[in-house]
């Protein structure tokens, strides 16, 4: 059974920095996509930043310059380095993990870890 946890989340004041860590057990293959969306439960979510299987990132440009995304592929965990947090990323924050590989395509999320950030 595949398992995708969150941890890390919290209350912090804006300007001061959270790191999010996303674990994930029970995977037939590594994911070639690890992501970090945000957003409200049962709402749309936004996507954060994403890391590909070639160690290439994508960032929305409201996080570039404060976010980083990383990886251990021999943990298959991947982390969000939160720096300069903002009140606007206050959200709940979740994990996706994706496989595109034709032999095993896989798409799953963890529950949401809650990052409050007060001003």
């Amino acid at each position: 059974q595949v398992q995708v946890v969150e941890s890390g989340g919290g209350l912090v004041q804006a300007g001061g920095s959270l790191r999010l860590s996303c674990a994930a057990s029970g995977l037939i293959a590594s994911p070639t996509v690890m992501a970090w969306y945000r957003g409200a439960p049962g709402k749309q979510h936004d996507l954060v930043a994403v890391l590909f299987s070639g160690d290439a990132t994508t960032y929305d440009e409201s996080v570039k310059g404060r976010f980083i995304i990383t990886r251990d592929n021999a943990k298959n965990t991947v982390d969000l380095q939160m720096n300069s947090l903002k009140p606007e990323d206050t959200a709940v924050y979740y994990c996706n993990l994706r496989s595109h590989d034709s032999r095993w395509k896989y798409d799953y999320w963890g529950q949401g870890t809650q990052v409050t950030v007060s001003s």
